[in-house]
Formats: C-alpha cells, sequence, structure tokens
C-alpha cells in the first residue's frame, strides 16, 4: 500500500462501475477508523443512554474457529436494553463452538445444510426484537451495529441492508469477486428494479416482526437467501422502510468458503427463477424442536 493511500481506500472495482450502479440510492453511515474505537465498548459513536430494545447479533458459522472469537469482542456491548450475541453453526468440525461459548455467545446448531438454512431457522428463534446479521470473519464493522439499530428506531424504518461495495477496503475483494459483486447486483436491480446497489451484502438491521408477514420469509437455503432478502424487503416492506447503508468492508480474517463460480451461477440462476415464479421453497420456516441450543445445555462442547 502507498504511504499516502488512506487505510480505508475504497476497492480498485469501484473505479470502473458503471455511472448506473453509482446512483446515490442509497445513504452513508459515517466510516471511522477501527484503531480509534473505545476499547470498553468497541463503537465509534458512544451513546450517552442505551437503546430501549432486545437486539440479536447474529452470525451463521462454518468452521470459522480463527474470526469468530474476533468478530464477538468487536461487537460493542452496554447500549441497549438486552443484547444476545448468537452464532448459527453448521455442524463446524473446528473448535467455533468452543470459541463462542467462552466468549458469551449463544449457539443453536443447525445440522440441514446452507446458509440460508442457517438464517432461516435463526430468524425463528432469535431473542430480540431487532436482528442484526453478520458474517464472522472480522469484514463487517461490528463497531456501527449500534448506530444502525438507532437509525432503524429513529426513523421508523423496518429493515437497514448494508452496502459494502462503496467503501470496500484495499483487499477486501479480489478482482473476480467484486466484478461477480456487481454482475449479481446489476442482474438483479435489472430484473427486480429495487434499487439496492450490493444484492450480495450479509450484514443486514431489521426487526424481527417482519416475519409475520409469510410473504417477507425467504425461501432458500443457500447463497441466494442473501439477495432474496433484499428483494422481498423492497417488495413487501417498500422502499421508503426498506433502505441500504453503506458501511466499510474489510479483509477477511481465516478461509473464505465461498466458491466464486459455482455459488455465482446458483445466484444468477436464482435471480432468473425468481422473476419468473419457478423458485419453490424446499424446506419449512424456522427451526427443528430438536436442534441442539446452548439455551437447553445439550451443544456437545457443554457436555465436557
Amino acid at each position: 500500500m502507498h504511504a499516502n493511500q488512506p487505510r480505508h481506500a475504497a476497492h480498485p472495482f469501484n473505479n470502473w462501475l458503471p455511472k448506473m450502479a453509482k446512483q446515490k440510492l442509497f445513504v452513508d453511515i459515517k466510516q471511522g477508523e477501527p484503531s480509534k474505537r473505545s476499547p470498553k465498548s468497541g463503537s465509534l459513536f458512544p451513546m450517552s443512554d442505551k437503546l430501549p430494545v432486545s437486539v440479536t447479533v447474529m452470525l451463521p458459522t462454518w468452521n470459522e474457529e480463527k474470526a469468530v472469537g474476533l468478530t464477538i469482542d468487536d461487537i460493542p456491548r452496554d447500549w441497549c436494553d438486552e443484547l444476545e450475541i448468537m452464532i448459527v453453526d453448521g455442524n463446524s468440525t473446528d473448535k467455533t463452538r468452543e470459541i463462542a461459548l467462552a466468549k458469551g455467545a449463544r449457539v443453536h446448531i443447525e445440522p440441514r445444510k446452507g446458509y440460508g438454512r442457517a438464517y432461516r431457522s435463526g430468524f425463528d428463534v432469535a431473542k430480540g426484537d431487532i436482528i442484526v446479521t453478520m458474517d464472522a470473519d472480522c469484514t463487517y464493522p461490528a463497531e456501527v451495529v449500534p448506530d444502525l439499530v438507532k437509525k432503524l428506531l429513529d426513523e421508523d424504518l423496518q429493515f437497514i441492508t448494508c452496502d459494502r461495495l462503496t467503501k470496500a477496503e484495499d483487499g477486501s475483494m479480489s478482482g473476480l469477486h467484486g466484478f461477480g459483486n456487481w454482475v449479481l447486483s446489476f442482474t438483479a436491480r435489472m430484473l427486480f428494479w429495487y434499487g439496492v446497489k450490493d444484492s450480495q451484502s450479509g450484514m443486514w438491521v431489521f426487526r424481527k416482526s417482519i416475519f409475520d408477514n409469510p410473504k417477507m420469509r425467504p425461501t432458500n437455503d443457500g447463497m441466494p437467501l442473501s439477495q432474496e432478502m433484499k428483494i422481498l424487503a423492497r417488495k413487501v416492506i417498500g422502499k421508503q422502510k426498506a433502505i441500504e447503508v453503506s458501511v466499510p468492508y474489510r479483509t477477511r480474517v481465516g478461509e473464505a468458503v465461498i466458491h466464486t463460480w459455482g455459488d455465482g451461477w446458483k445466484n444468477l440462476r436464482f435471480l432468473y427463477f425468481k422473476r419468473v415464479g419457478l423458485h419453490r421453497t424446499r424446506s419449512p420456516w424456522g427451526a427443528l424442536s430438536d436442534n441442539p441450543d446452548s439455551l437447553n445445555g445439550d451443544i456437545p462442547e457443554q457436555q465436557k
């Protein structure tokens, strides 16, 4: 990195995004330097009063032992009435669950495979009135979680999705990954005309009550659930109550489990199938009654 280049420089891919992709269809959250975070609160914007709400920060995991502890540590504390940090684990074979438990997080095991399947179970059993989602790999800025929740409450919003592309740090995405994100996001905008810049972002903030409407419940058990959430939010909730906010995106800690070509094709196929009404739900909404959960004391690591 050049000596005069800012730490949070925009990803080089952004320099050649088509003009249409750069339209101001979203709002910004102030971007801050991680080195300036308070070591006690982890927040860039300390609050004098707690937000009167219960919040679940949810992390889907599979073999994230290198980053899950760091991600949990980065989530600010003592800013809302009740904070639940919860991982939904897809049968990790490393120490992911052990580390999460040691950090005080709730652990829910979803034995059925899939990124979307983990969320479709986690959303059902989350305790918080507000749900915040992030990946457990240190890529998303946990320090802005309180500000995003405050924005949701202050502006009476229902759903916020976070755009990574505008503020992606240098090295956070490969050129191929960035191009794939743009192709999928552009295709989604053309097919659904919903004005979301980053269709693949995995950081969302929303009221759990949106799922009281069955039409808002996502159906995909795989990676396409991410773009399905945004399509449904804009369609069911509307653009005034479902908005996009730009946040920093950082270099991943640990090994990536995304398969660029395979996952990209699945996402692209889903968009076209969804548009013409051919997509079908393959598994029911919600967690299985016998899914292990640390609240019940039946996680294997709790038996040691």
